[in-house]
């Protein structure tokens, strides 16, 4: 990565400073959630929608099980965010066992609901193991979901990214053939699965810059509390957890408090050799707890400016 001079300045300041000193707070972010299966998780992702929203995010969005598992509850969980607040809500929605029509239907109930931003995914299977494979009378893969959608509606579409490679693709250069195809479908922009080497998202970001892609790319970054949840995690996308972080969480298992602050030092660091780069965006994936997304965003600069919830006009 070639490195112009005023982030040449801002990598040396990273290095001479106290890494998160009098950050300019120019910073955006978004969240993801994923839809309650109880009333006291959907109180606990009610709360962590409250204390992130002063943030100012740019979205907020709300994954989908596969197979279309979560449906209800995921439309229920982004229509309740897109009509008691002012943050713009996204659904996600995969092509996983539904006919075009079935999604066109469910798009449909998301543009009246006043959700006008989808994130658009192939979908993993419904069992664990088994390969993709396409309804017969459903989309063929994400590229084709995000041209179906922007023919149903006018959608903001952002769709995924695999900076070490997505498990199934032939190839690194494949993965990006295929990243392209959905940005030239009609998506935004591009989030990224999690990764633990900032030097894994530069790397990516040349390469798909060489290839002709210049559309947003958002880094999405995982707080890990429990290291053993993020391996299975980390297995279903193909990122690589380093061996430092298998031994800084050694002997944490009885001391919650103190993984949580191993956890926000970790993600927080990533973040801000991230900023050092040039980064500016940044998409947290959040298990539906707002502390840890919360003081990494305090660390980037960022300052609550705005009540947690605006209630819409009637």
């Amino acid at each position: 990565m070639t490195l112009s001079l005023g982030q040449l300045e801002e990598a040396r300041r990273a290095l001479d400073a106290p890494l998160f000193a009098d950050l300019a707070g120019d910073a955006q972010v978004s969240f993801e959630f994923f839809p309650p299966k109880s009333e006291k998780m959907e109180q606990t992702l009610w709360e962590a929608v409250q204390t992130l929203a002063p943030l100012g995010p740019r979205f907020v969005s709300v994954t989908y099980g596969a197979g279309g598992s979560t449906r209800e509850r995921t439309h229920a969980t982004v229509a309740r965010i897109a009509s008691e607040t002012a943050i713009p809500a996204a659904a996600h929605l995969t092509c996983v066992d539904a006919s075009k029509a079935e999604i066109a239907e469910v798009a449909e109930a998301y543009w009246q609901a006043g959700v006008r931003h989808i994130v658009a995914l192939r979908g993993d299977p419904p069992r664990a193991g088994e390969r993709f494979v396409p309804h017969p009378d459903g989309f063929s893969g994400a590229s084709a979901l995000v041209a179906g959608l922007k023919a149903v509606r006018p959608f903001e579409i952002s769709v995924a990214a695999y900076p070490e490679t997505h498990p199934e693709a032939v190839s690194a250069g494949s993965d990006l053939d295929n990243l392209k195809a959905k940005l030239d479908a009609g998506a935004n922009r591009a989030i990224t699965q999690f990764f633990f080497s900032p030097e894994a998202f530069f790397r990516f970001r040349d390469r798909a810059a060489a290839a002709g892609i210049d559309a947003e790319i958002v880094p999405g970054i995982l707080p890990v509390s429990n290291v053993a949840q993020t391996r299975k995690f980390a297995a279903m996308c193909g990122a690589a957890i380093p061996d430092w972080m298998d031994r800084l969480f050694e002997g944490l298992d009885d001391h919650p408090a103190a993984r949580q602050l191993v956890a926000a030092t970790i993600a927080s660091e990533l973040c801000r050799k991230l900023y050092a780069g040039g980064v500016r965006h940044f998409h947290f994936y959040t298990l539906n707890r707002a502390e840890l997304s919360y003081a990494i965003c305090h660390l980037l600069g960022l300052r609550p400016d705005a009540p947690a919830l605006t209630e819409k006009a009637a």
